[in-house]
Parts: C-alpha cells; structure tokens; sequence
C-alpha cells in the first residue's frame, strides 16, 4: 500500500463485486446510481462515492440499453481505465505504477483487455507517468512486462505500437529494473512482425541499451523483409541529452530499416553517416518486385540541453533530397539563440518545410534574433511552409518579419509571438491579400511590457475592423500579451 497522497492522487473509479443489467431501464429520477452499465466488458470496473462523477465510456454518460450499431463503432477514451474502445484501438492515460484501495490497477485492466480482445488490436499506444520511488518503477516494469507477454501470447496483429515517457535516466530505475524493460522490448519487436509504426518517444536510454533496442528492430526486419516492415518510427528523446550520441554508431542500426518513410530524432543523433544510410535505405535487391519506398517526412528536435556541435555535411543533406524527392524535413529548435550554433544547423541544402523555434534571449548583442529572420530562413524560400516562432528579443524584428513573408512564397501557416508594432498585423494582411495568397493562417500574440495595455487593444480592435471582408479560408488571430519577465 502506497502513501495516502497516491490514494488522494488516483481518486478513481473503484471495482465492484458485481456488475448490473446491460438491459436494465433506466433508473427514474432520484434514483440513486450506484454503478455505471454498458454492454461492452468493462471488467468490472464501476462507478463509486469515493470518486468524481465522470462517465465510464467517455461524455455520452451511462449506457442504458443496447447501443446502435453507429454508436458503438465511435471511438471513445475513458478517462480512467480506458477499456470501452473499438477492438482495433486501445489507449490509457495514466499507468504509473501506483497502488489504490479504490481500484484495480492499470496494469490489470490492460491485461484483461488484450487477453480477450488482443487478436484484434491494431494499435496500442501506452502513457507512461514517470515513476518518483523504486517501488512503483518495479510495479511499471512489472506491468510492461505482463502486457507485452501477453500481446505475444495472443498474436496481436499490432500495425502500431506507442510507449511514451518511461525516462529510463531516473535515479529510482535500478540497473536491473531497466535491463527487464530493455530485454523485454527486444524480445517483442523480435516476434511482432507485423508492426508498422513504432514510438518511443522519452524513453532517454544509455547509448547501448538505445542501440540494442534499435538493433532488435533492425535485425527483425532483415530476417523477415519485406513481412517485417517498419515504415515510422519516432524516437525524440529516445537518448539521455547528456550522451553524445553523435559520436557513437547510431547509424548502423538504421542500416537494414528498409522503407522508412517517417523518422523521428533528436539533432544530436545527427551525423553524416546517418545521412549516408539513409538515402542508401531502399529495400532488398531480391524483392525487387516491391515498389520502392523512400524518406518522405524527417523530424529533428534540437534543444539547449542536447549536444549539437557535430559538423554536418550540406553535400550529404542535398544528396539525401535528391535521393528522397518528396522529402519534408520538419525542425524543431528549443533556446538555442547562439547565430553560430544556429548558422551550423540550418544549412542551405536541407529541405527544410517546417520550423519551430522558441527562444529566450538575453541581453547579450551577440544574441539577436534579426540574422535569423533576414538571412538564414530565407535560405528556404522556396520550401518553407509552416514556421512558429516564439521570440523575447527586444529589438525591432517588424521589417525583419514582414521581408521573410514576402520572400517565402510557399508559406501557408504563420504563427509569431514577439515583441512587434501593432501596424505591422494591417501591414501583414496587406501582404496576404495582394501578394500571398497561399497564406491561410496567421496566428499573432504581440507582447507588450506595458500593465495597461487598453490603448493597444483599441489600436488593434481598429485595424481589424476595416477588414471586415476577408477571404473565408483566411484563419487570422491576432492578440495584444503583456509580457512578463521572470
């Protein structure tokens, strides 16, 4: 039994000893409910006074009566044992190892669920609340343990499998804890030969437990191709950030995942012989018969914390595009403000589609935010299609911004939050409306470090007044955000 604040903290439905009447009318009013129904298995798990009134089968409330056919083919998440969903998909918010007089455990539940639906389940996906204690990282790996065990036992037909957030980089994992979780994975990606897409988001593995993990799947792969065919994969946060995972061989793993077309990484993962592998992962010669697939979507998260120094080829980053023609490559960039560091990523080659950057910066002249504007995205004029930027420099940045709009004819979606003038949003919609048509989302919060910032508002309220008539697939949001410091 766990301290009183696990039991405070999974205030949830309980499990009763017996279930009501699927059939059952529904009862009058007044009539006190003591148990939510459904005609799906729900394993007992029922609705108690010790937890918050929430329906068992998402907002529609409790079933009374049998569902249509139309109903019953929705699907719904529970928010708290997440077992009442159609037999292909199964979702639960929270399995975190923690103990509850109140409830069954997740691990429990889940297990149920695939032991009588799992040889229908197409696609698992598992949250994982980091454990805090030794003793509920031994519940979770113990849980993992028994789920996947019996997805193995019933042949599962996973076409997609998802654990997020186990943070293998916590104290309270024990090296043999983690050895288990490790094992057992390989173990499943060695027999499930039908998965397609896999995640492991937050995992933050040591190097050699990451690459073995990967190797499970490579291997896989090689020996049943083209049975055996992942085609995505999302490792972000895969590595602990403070492993330099660059100067290991993160690649070779990848050397015989033929036919990926989604990938997800951490920059830090980056180098040159990835980039190599890549644009060389085509399938097997002796399947010559399968249309060949290639990279269509990459995504890189680069962040402060991570390592991101290693020199990357800009040949080999053009080579890859040519090898890959429909290639987008999405960049995720976290306070990393340094123009070198920033210059060193974001070379001319890549086809960069997507760009996300949020920055704090400092009081530093060496860190501006205008280089960034006017010459380095610009590179990507003729590619650029979605970019956010969430920036606190100080500095004037509205000429800056509104000469990158212009430039980048290809760009459809626009969200900025950042010090700028209020006639730079009439000024922008000009742009939209006389030059760049493909613009259809502009998001706008215009920070202000000023308490009162009514005049602001009034300004704005006027500007958009006069636009009255806008194009209907124009998306504009525009708002004036005092901005305070910490």
């Amino acid at each position: 039994q766990e301290p009183e604040e696990d039991d405070r903290a999974d205030n949830g439905p309980c499990d009763g000893e017996e279930d009501s009447d699927p059939l059952a009318p529904a009862p009058s009013s007044g009539q006190k409910v003591t148990y939510q129904t459904d005609p799906r298995p729900h394993f007992g798990v029922a609705w108690s006074s010790h937890s918050t009134c929430r329906p068992l089968w998402g907002s529609e409330g409790p079933c009374w009566g049998r569902r249509t056919q139309a109903v019953s083919d929705q699907t719904r998440t529970c928010p708290h044992c997440h077992l009442g969903l159609p037999p292909d998909t199964l979702r639960w918010h929270e399995f975190s190892g923690r103990m509850s007089k109140y409830r069954r455990a997740e691990c429990y539940s889940a297990v149920l669920y695939v032991r009588s639906m799992g040889s229908y389940l197409e696609r698992l996906q598992v949250f994982v609340y980091p454990p805090h204690k030794t003793s509920r990282a031994q519940r979770l790996k113990q849980a993992i343990n028994e789920l996947l065990t019996e997805l193995l036992s019933v042949r599962a037909p996973l076409r997609s499998f998802s654990l997020v957030g186990l943070e293998l980089d916590r104290c309270c994992w024990s090296l043999v804890h983690k050895n288990s979780i490790i094992r057992d994975l390989c173990n499943f990606f060695s027999k499930c030969l039908t998965l397609t897409s896999v995640c492991l988001n937050d995992m933050r593995n040591n190097m050699h437990d990451g690459l073995e993990v990967i190797s499970a799947m490579s291997h896989t792969q090689c020996q049943h191709y083209p049975r055996a065919n992942i085609s995505s994969l999302e490792l972000k946060g895969f590595f602990s950030s403070i492993m330099p995972a660059y100067r290991s061989s993160v690649s070779h793993p990848f050397f015989h995942l033929h036919g990926l077309t989604n990938l997800s990484l951490n920059y830090s993962c980056l180098t040159n012989d990835l980039l190599t592998v890549l644009q060389h992962g085509q399938p097997l010669q002796r399947h010559y018969y399968r249309k060949e697939k290639t990279l269509q979507t990459f995504a890189l998260y680069c962040t402060l914390s991570d390592l991101h120094q290693q020199p990357v080829s800009g040949d080999l980053w053009a080579s890859l595009a040519s090898r890959c023609s429909n290639l987008k490559v999405k960049l995720t960039v976290d306070q990393v403000v340094n123009n070198n560091q920033l210059a060193r990523i974001l070379l001319p080659e890549i086809p960069l589609t997507e760009y996300t950057m949020t920055a704090f910066y400092t009081p530093d002249p060496d860190s501006s935010a205008k280089p960034l504007l006017s010459d380095m995205l610009p590179q990507y004029r003729h590619s650029l299609q979605y970019l956010f930027l969430d920036l606190t420099s100080n500095e004037p940045l509205d000429e800056e911004l509104l000469h990158l709009v212009r430039v980048c004819e290809r760009l459809e979606q626009l969200t900025v939050w950042a010090f700028l003038e209020i006639r730079t949003v009439d000024r922008l919609l000009h742009i939209r409306l006389t030059e760049r048509n493909s613009l259809n989302t502009i998001r706008m919060r215009i920070y202000s470090l000023d308490d009162d910032i009514r005049e602001q508002e009034d300004q704005l309220e006027k500007i958009l007044s006069s636009y009255l008539l806008l194009p209907r697939k124009l998306e504009l949001f525009a708002i004036v955000y005092p901005f305070i410091d910490t």
